[in-house]
């Protein structure tokens, strides 16, 4: 499956912005979905997943409230809704997708990654 992320821009602190990430190839619905996030000098760490059907959602503690993860099978697109921003979320947001569903989880296959910068 191939993922093509897109949203990501400059914003400013308290701002919201909405990530993209679309899917070709492969039947999407057949894949768990997530998302990823790397800051300048640091590793990259889990954001969200949400299952194949979108019943069930994994979040990293320290986002929960502040972004919500959905998907639109209809249209292979898997959304991060990022809510009050904060300058530590800048980072580049990468989606993944995977035949399992859980939160450790590596993704089978990445998108290129969208550049968010949050600024102060």
């Amino acid at each position: 499956v191939q993922l093509q992320a897109s949203g990501g821009g400059l914003v400013q602190a308290g701002d919201s912005l909405r990530l993209s990430c679309a899917a070709s190839g492969r039947a999407f619905e057949n894949y768990s979905m997530y998302w990823f996030r790397q800051a300048p000098g640091k590793e990259r760490e889990f954001v969200a997943a949400i299952n194949w059907h979108g019943g069930n959602t994994i979040y990293a503690d320290s986002l929960k409230g502040r972004f919500t993860i959905s998907r639109d099978n209809a249209k292979n697109t898997v959304y991060l809704q990022m809510n009050s921003l904060k300058p530590e979320d800048t980072a580049i947001y990468y989606c993944g997708a995977a035949g399992a569903f859980y939160r450790t989880r590596i993704p089978d296959y990445w998108g290129q990654g969208t550049l968010v910068t949050v600024s102060s």
